[in-house]
């Protein structure tokens, strides 16, 4: 993330307890541009916010409602306590940045900031690698294209793979799944050479 982004007319949600901190910190969020929700609720995952901002001293399990790190939300601790529990909590529900309490209003910019370019990181990270995952379950399909342009072309591996990359270049597609189409009949077996 390059641009520091314009936060006007989001979503945010404070799970916290009323006390100071729900009181600056909303008014806070308010002027950088957010719309805000205060409650000690668990969060209702249909109609989940654009941003959470949660507090990690007395959070539970539960009060999101995701589990592990991916959380589906930018996230940000509100802590006071340096146990190591209340850290590891926070951590484990995917939290990206931290405000310390008792609050301080300079701090609470900077903290959406991080924490919404750790959520993008880890978002991209977890697509890419969910594209890596399915490209490799479907290496069969590439292994049994191979075989089928070796059996009807008469050439050997290396260059029957050359020619589905080929193939795959030619029509702008990934391997796998020109693959899967001269498999199933609907694309051409390809030329050799």
């Amino acid at each position: 993330m390059r641009e520091t982004p314009n936060f006007t007319g989001w979503r945010a949600t404070v799970l916290h307890r009323e006390d100071n901190t729900t009181e600056r910190l909303p008014r806070q969020l308010k002027l950088i541009g957010f719309e805000v929700t205060v409650q000690w609720q668990p969060l209702d995952a249909a109609d989940l916010p654009d941003f959470v901002l949660v507090d990690a001293d007395q959070g539970w399990d539960g009060l999101l409602p995701w589990s592990g790190k991916n959380a589906p939300r930018p996230l940000v601790a509100l802590l006071g306590s340096e146990a190591p529990g209340r850290i590891a909590w926070a951590m484990q529900q995917g939290v990206g940045a931290i405000i310390a309490k008792p609050l301080a209003s300079s701090a609470v910019y900077p903290a959406l900031v991080m924490a919404l370019g750790i959520h993008r990181e880890r978002k991209a990270v977890i697509d890419k690698l969910n594209h890596l995952e399915e490209r490799v379950r479907l290496r069969p399909l590439v292994h049994a294209a191979v075989e089928r342009i070796i059996a009807e072309r008469h050439v050997d591996e290396e260059l029957a793979y050359t020619i589905l990359r080929n193939c795959a270049m030619r029509r702008r597609m990934p391997m796998e799944q020109i693959a899967a189409s001269i498999l199933g009949g609907a694309e051409p077996m390809p030329e050799a050479g």
